[in-house]
C-alpha cells in the first residue's frame, strides 16, 4: 500500500535499525521506512571484501542514504560498521538509541556474495560469505534483542534471505548454506522471542538488481552450464530482475502491524522462482 493511502504513516513514532544500508536493498529498505514514518539507524562496512567480485560500497554510499532518509523528513544515525562485529553494532545500536530515543524494527539486511563450483570454493571465499550473511544476522539479533526485551513494547526483525535459502542455487554452495540458516535461525528467534511480542521473519527474494549480480564469475560459469544448470535460474513470472524497492514493500508490511499474526515465516518475493 503507498504511504499516500493513509492519513497517518503506519511506521509513525517507530525506529528501525538498517544493515547494509549504504546501497541497494538496505538503502531502498532505509528510504521506504523513513517514508512510512521511521527513523532510521543506519550502518554498512562502507570497505571492500577479499572475496567478492564486484565494487564494495563506501562512505559516501552511506552518507547519501543517510541525506535521502533525512529527504523524508526523518531523523538518522548512520555510520560504518561491519555486521562480523559485535561490539561495533552494540555501540551503533546504544548511540542511535540514545539519539532516536527507541527501537522498534530491526532489518538485518546486509550481505554479500561470490561464485564457484562447490569444491572450488575457497575456505576464504566461504569464511566470509558465512560470517556476513549469518554470522552478521545473528550478531544484528544478539545486539537488538536485549533493547526490544528491555522497552517491553515488542518489535519486528526482518531477515533478508534468498531464493537461495529455499533451494540449492548452483555455483552457491556457501551463499545457499548461509541463506538456509538464516530461516532456521529466524524460526528459532521467532520460538523464543513470541512471549515478549517480538516478531521474526524472513524476505526472500529472487534475483534483485544490485552490484551483487554484476560478478563477472557467476555469469561465465551460468554460461558454461546453460543447459544444464541455466533452468534453475529461470522464473515462473517472465521477468528477469526486480528492483531493490520491490522488496521493500515486502519489508514494510512486515515492519508493521499489518503482519502483527505473522512470525517464524518466510515471505517470498522471487516472481515464482521457487514454485516449480
Amino acid at each position: 500500500m503507498a504511504t499516500g493511502d493513509r492519513a497517518t504513516p503506519r511506521l509513525a513514532g517507530k525506529v528501525a535499525f538498517v544493515t547494509g544500508a549504504a546501497r541497494g536493498q538496505g538503502r531502498a529498505h532505509a528510504v521506504r521506512l523513513a517514508q512510512e514514518g521511521a527513523d532510521v539507524i543506519a550502518c554498512d562496512i562502507c570497505a571492500p571484501f577479499a572475496t567478492t567480485g564486484y565494487p564494495a560500497s563506501t562512505p559516501d554510499d552511506l552518507e547519501e542514504t543517510a541525506r535521502l532518509v533525512a529527504k523524508e523528513g526523518r531523523r538518522v544515525v548512520a555510520r560504518p560498521a561491519d555486521v562480523r562485529e559485535f561490539p561495533a553494532l552494540s555501540d551503533l545500536l546504544a548511540d542511535g538509541v540514545a539519539e532516536l530515543g527507541r527501537l522498534d524494527i530491526v532489518v538485518a539486511n546486509a550481505g554479500i556474495d561470490s561464485s564457484n563450483l562447490a569444491w572450488e570454493i575457497s575456505e576464504e571465499q566461504w569464511d566470509e560469505v558465512q560470517g556476513v550473511n549469518l554470522k552478521g544476522v545473528w550478531l544484528t539479533a544478539k545486539a537488538a534483542i536485549p533493547i526490544l526485551i528491555g522497552q517491553g513494547s515488542g518489535g519486528s526483525i526482518i531477515m533478508t534471505s534468498s531464493t537461495a535459502g529455499r533451494k540449492g542455487l548452483p555455483f552457491k554452495a556457501h551463499y545457499s548454506a548461509a541463506k538456509h540458516g538464516v530461516l532456521g535461525l529466524c524460526r528459532t528467534l521467532a520460538a523464543e522471542l513470541g512471549e515478549y511480542q517480538i516478531r521474526v521473519n524472513v524476505i526472500a527474494p529472487a534475483g534483485v538488481a544490485t552490484q551483487m549480480v554484476t560478478d563477472p564469475r557467476l555469469h561465465e560459469l551460468i554460461d558454461s552450464k546453460a543447459e544444464t544448470l541455466g533452468p534453475i535460474f529461470m522464473n515462473s513470472i517472465e521477468r528477469p530482475m526486480m528492483q531493490p524497492e520491490d522488496i521493500s514493500v515486502g519489508v514494510a508490511f512486515l515492519a508493521s502491524d499489518d503482519s502483527r499474526h505473522m512470525t517464524g515465516s518466510e515471505l517470498v518475493m522471487d516472481l515464482g522462482n521457487t514454485a516449480r
